[in-house]
């Protein structure tokens, strides 16, 4: 109503009296009112005709101008055909293969097939400590004034470069049995995460430098629990009296052994010198997660030994063939359990995981995914699925670039290439195995988002042809990238002899 109340003195000048605007106000007023009577009346003389009429303009149900859109019935036909045909092929492959979940090969898997007193993993993890303290020593240097910035800069590049290479060196040049899958896996991942968080660790700090002003009026700080919608606390913006609560740390007070321990410890790559923090540790919650975390773990476990393995196997010599056909079989009958297994992974480790780790270290913010799965395109699902590393991505490397170059392009290329290196860090070092296929898999989402915002429309008038791009991308994309690198790891670690052996399955 207002806006038709501007039009009307738009369309009628700015001297128009208050009268003659009552009168404008009431005329739109009446003319709503009539419509409403016109279709009343309308109503009343369907149902006063003889012959009783039951037909009214209408769309039907699936045109996209009905305006209808309740399928959840459709959603659980959708999950329950997947639930059989799942089951289906279960019962296939226990047919075929037998049962082939064995709790020993567990452990070969966890341990290496040459156990040792101390696994190499362990002592790489206990390694890693070593670049931790030289990133803390480097900054209490640079705060007494004791390194330069460009001697600082210098010293934490060289101590996270050499934290990055040194999962590298270590698996190339140690005996390959020593090392287990998972434990190289997780050297990998820990490293990888340990180099996100020193990086911010870094430059958190340098901008604290930066910007720090003498005497400092210093504020109370807020647990999640004290804070209320507007981020005041107790309905304060501002608690003058610092008797009331804890202070918060300011630079350089928070350069010392526990603070940056607290954050390798968190679940989060991003450093603040405060964190939010939770009262207390609800012991139901973590009970709940831990249990849904090492149930699911075995659960995962199994499903690889029962279903993926064998046919990850079956898959090689059509590979080394190039049968193109039953490559193409092989990568939809690998699809449904793979997919089944990310998606419960994702679950364990990003709500089960890191709820206890949030939980135990009473860690606030627990926004780890957004709703990725309405993604309309690529772009949204590489902002929603993944929060910590996309605020990392944002804050550390977007950011900067588009502040030094001024180009959205340069910087959204930069991120993918940033996250494409450790995409393939992540596969071709724990299976000395060193290819680019997951490289070129990310750098390929550059132009699947180009082609999903073809696809959506300009005006995003179509988001649904777009979630389906992404979710193709997800249940064909991995699957395929796994037989490849499963073809090039048996070729280049035992030769195109093995493959007769392969055939026999």
């Amino acid at each position: 109503m207002y806006f038709f109340r501007i039009r009307s003195l738009e369309s009628h000048g700015p001297n128009m009296s208050a009268t003659e605007e009552t009168k404008l106000i009431l005329r739109r007023t009446k003319s709503t009112t009539r419509v409403e009577e016109i279709r009343q009346l309308e109503e009343k003389r369907r149902n006063r005709r003889a012959d009783k009429p039951i037909h009214k303009p209408c769309d039907s149900l699936f045109s996209w101008s009905s305006g209808f859109n309740d399928f959840g019935g459709f959603v659980n036909w959708g999950f329950l055909l997947l639930l059989l045909g799942g089951v289906r092929l279960f019962l296939e492959n226990f047919i075929k293969y037998g049962n082939r979940i064995d709790p020993v090969q567990w452990l070969n898997v966890l341990l290496g097939d040459s156990y040792t007193a101390i696994p190499p993993s362990i002592i790489l993890l206990a390694y890693s400590n070593l670049h931790v303290l030289m990133s803390l020593l480097i900054e209490k240097g640079l705060a007494s004034g004791y390194l330069n910035i460009t001697q600082g800069a210098i010293a934490q590049v060289v101590n996270l470069f050499t934290l990055i290479l040194t999962p590298i060196a270590a698996l190339t040049t140690w005996d390959t049995n020593t090392f287990s899958l998972i434990g190289a896996t997780t050297v990998c991942l820990s490293y990888s995460v340990l180099f996100l968080k020193l990086w911010s660790y870094a430059q958190v700090n340098g901008w604290c430098r930066n910007t720090q002003k003498p005497n400092r009026k210093r504020r109370v700080s807020q647990s999640s629990s004290q804070t209320n919608s507007n981020g005041d606390l107790n309905g304060n913006r501002m608690v003058e009296d610092e008797a009331e609560g804890v202070p918060d740390v300011e630079y350089p007070e928070n350069l010392y052994v526990a603070d940056i321990y607290f954050f390798v410890m968190v679940p989060s790559l991003c450093y603040e010198l405060n964190f939010p923090r939770t009262e207390r540790i609800r012991k139901r919650f973590l009970l709940k997660r831990i249990l849904e975390f090492v149930f699911g773990l075995q659960l995962v476990i199994a499903l690889i030994q029962q279903w993926i393995i064998p046919t990850v196997k079956n898959s090689i010599i059509p590979f080394s063939n190039m049968d193109v056909v039953k490559v193409q079989e092989r990568l939809l009958k690998l699809a449904i359990p793979n997919h089944l297994i990310w998606l419960i992974w994702f679950y364990l480790f990003f709500h089960s995981f890191m709820n206890i780790l949030g939980e135990v270290l009473r860690f606030a913010d627990r926004e780890f995914y957004l709703d990725w799965w309405n993604s309309p395109d690529i772009d949204t699902f590489w902002r929603t699925w993944n929060s910590p590393v996309h605020r990392w991505a944002v804050r550390h490397l977007y950011i900067p670039v588009i502040k030094n170059t001024g180009s959205k392009f340069v910087a959204t290329s930069t991120v993918f290439f940033f996250s494409a290196f450790f995409h393939e860090y992540l596969v071709s070092v724990p299976l000395r195995t060193f290819k680019v296929w997951a490289f070129c898999g990310m750098m390929a989402q550059l132009p699947l988002a180009t082609l999903c915002k073809v696809i959506v429309g300009r005006n995003g008038e179509r988001p649904r042809w777009g979630n389906v791009v992404v979710w193709a991308s997800l249940i064909l994309g991995q699957p395929l990238c796994i037989m490849m690198y499963y073809h090039d790891y048996v070729i280049t670690h035992f030769g195109t002899q093995w493959l007769e052996s392969f055939s026999k399955l």
